[in-house]
């Protein structure tokens, strides 16, 4: 019987095989930890990240940040906002094999609310 990640790296490739980013649209890509949530832009085209943020880095600047719904909403705010820096206005999201639900959902409905454009 496969394990919950391995069924989890299954489903990412099935949708890697489908999505990309490029540098006008690049793909907002979401990994959770049990301590931490983290987002990134990445530019497939050149194989590079474009702008990251984490409940790790944000915790830095203030209170510590923990992996929950509030948390990853703030991380998906702040994605949008270093996006906005890099005058990016829309992406394609990368839930990298996660059910969208609960802190992956977070993410993104702060990130659209801070004005990305799935």
């Amino acid at each position: 019987m496969k394990s919950k990640n391995e069924k989890r790296l299954r489903r990412k490739v099935r949708i890697r095989k489908k999505i990309s980013g490029s540098a006008e649209c690049p793909r907002l890509v979401v990994f959770r930890s049990n301590l931490h949530i983290y987002a990134q832009l990445v530019d497939d085209c050149k194989g590079a990240t474009i702008a990251a943020t984490s409940t790790l880095t944000l915790s830095k600047d203030g209170e510590a940040l923990k992996s929950n719904k509030a948390s990853a909403a703030k991380v998906g705010t702040e994605i949008a906002r270093l996006a906005k820096e890099q005058k990016i206005e829309r992406v394609v999201f990368d839930r990298n094999g996660y059910i969208y639900h609960g802190r992956i959902q977070a993410i993104a409905d702060a990130a659209r609310e801070a004005g990305l454009k799935f």
